[in-house]
């Protein structure tokens, strides 16, 4: 699985966390988990290579789980690879500060501890514009250089 993913820290959170919880509601041992090690370490890297984030992997894992096919097959036959196209985002962003012009207003008037709740509404607004498929990194960076400009 790391060997797949490259990341030791996320799979060894995947298998306590996720994969842990599965099994414990399924009443399962770990020999008999429904996703395979190869399964979960393809998952992983797309968490790593920014295919899907972590959020829509755990709809991913969910699928595995429930016999859907691999990490991509899930992805592909679902829709669910992150938009990571910066101009996408921005233009997605465009309509969310038009859509919300007043609290535009309000943010750029406040001070800085007000803007970081404020900043929230933005990002919460971007992401559910975006079905939560949007790289949430780029929107934060992308959402402060718009805010702030």
């Amino acid at each position: 699985m790391v060997s797949i993913s490259g990341d030791a820290k996320l799979a060894a959170n995947w298998v306590m966390v996720e994969l842990g919880s599965l099994l414990n509601k399924q009443g399962l041992e770990i020999e008999q988990s429904p996703v395979s090690a190869e399964q979960l370490g393809g998952m992983l890297k797309r968490i790593t290579d920014n295919t899907i984030s972590g959020k829509i992997a755990k709809m991913v894992f969910e699928a595995m789980a429930n016999g859907e096919g691999s990490a991509d097959e899930v992805i592909e036959k679902r829709g669910l690879k992150q938009v990571t196209d910066s101009g996408a985002i921005e233009s997605m962003l465009d309509e969310v500060l038009a859509a919300n012009a007043e609290q535009v207003e309000q943010y750029r008037a406040a001070d800085e501890a007000k803007r970081g709740k404020m900043f929230g509404f933005f990002v919460g607004q971007a992401m559910k514009a975006s079905k939560g498929k949007a790289n949430p990194q780029q929107v934060n960076e992308l959402l402060k250089a718009k805010l702030e400009g």
